[in-house]
C-alpha cells in the first residue's frame, strides 16, 4: 500500500496546485521514486489512496505507472489518516503480510534492497509489524528527536518518552500483517494504534536501512535533499 491522501501543509506552498506525491525532487515527483523502488523490489500490484487533489494524483498514477497494477482507495468524502486509510483499503490487501510505504520520503537503497531486506527478515510466526529504521544521526533532514528503541536484536522495545531522544526513525516503509487491521476506532486514526498494540505483544519488530533516507517534509528539504544526490 501507498500512503498519499495526506494535505502536505508543511510542503506549502507547493502543495497549493498539486497533491504533495506530485511535487518534484531530483527530476521526478515523490511518488515515482517510491514506485521505482517498489518496481526494483518486485512488487506487482499496489494500493494508493487519494483525497487532496485526488483527480490530479489518480490520473497521474493511471497513467504514469507501468508494470505495476494500480487500485485507488478513494477517501474523497474523508481523509482517514493512516490507521483509518489501512481500513479502508482492507480487502485489496490480502491475506498476507504487506508492504506499506508513506509516498512522502525518499531512500537510496544500500548494498540491500530495503524492502527486499524486510521482506527476507519477515517472520510471521513472531512479528505483526516490522519497521525499517533509520538511525536518528543518519536521518536526513528529519528535524524530531527520534520515534523507537529497539533491542540488539531488532525487537522494538518502546517509543521515545518525552523530553528524550530515542535512537531510530521511522523511515515510512514497513510490513504489516493483516492481522493488525482489527478493532479500529470509527473515523479517521494513526496507525501509532495498530504499532503499539503489536509493541505491548512483542510482536513489532524493527530492520535498519543500510543505505540514505531523507525527510522531504518540506520546501528547504528539496535543495537539500538534491545536494546530497547529487553528491552521489
Amino acid at each position: 500500500m501507498v500512503m498519499a491522501a495526506g494535505l502536505g501543509k508543511r510542503m506549502r506552498p507547493l502543495t497549493a496546485t498539486r497533491p504533495k506525491p506530485l511535487v518534484e525532487v531530483a527530476g521526478k515527483p515523490l511518488i515515482d521514486h517510491v514506485f521505482d523502488r517498489l518496481r526494483s523490489a518486485g512488487v506487482k500490484r499496489a494500493v494508493v489512496n487519494v483525497h487532496y487533489l485526488a483527480d490530479a494524483l489518480e490520473a497521474h498514477v493511471s497513467h504514469r505507472v507501468k508494470d505495476i497494477e494500480v487500485i485507488v482507495s478513494d477517501e474523497r468524502k474523508q481523509l482517514m489518516e493512516t490507521g483509518g486509510g489501512l481500513v479502508q483499503a482492507r480487502e485489496w490487501l490480502g491475506d498476507g503480510p504487506f508492504v506499506c510505504v508513506n509516498s512522502d520520503n525518499l531512500w537510496v537503497d544500500g548494498p540491500i534492497d530495503a524492502i527486499r531486506q524486510l521482506a527476507a527478515a519477515w517472520d510471521d510466526a513472531k512479528m505483526d509489524a516490522l519497521l525499517l529504521l533509520v538511525p536518528l544521526a543518519r536521518a536526513n533532514n528529519h528535524g524530531g528527536q527520534g520515534d523507537f528503541h529497539i533491542d540488539a536484536f531488532g525487537k522494538i522495545v518502546g517509543r521515545r518518552k518525552p523530553g528524550r531522544l530515542a535512537p531510530f526513525v521511522f523511515t515510512g516503509v514497513q510490513i504489516l500483517s493483516p492481522r493488525v487491521i482489527r478493532d479500529w476506532p470509527e473515523g479517521p486514526f494513526s496507525t501509532n494504534l495498530f504499532w503499539q498494540r503489536a509493541i505491548d505483544a512483542g510482536r513489532a519488530w524493527g530492520v535498519v536501512h543500510q543505505g540514505l533516507w531523507f525527510d522531504v517534509g518540506s520546501p528547504p528539504a528539496i535543495p537539500a535533499t538534491e545536494a546530497v544526490l547529487a553528491d552521489g
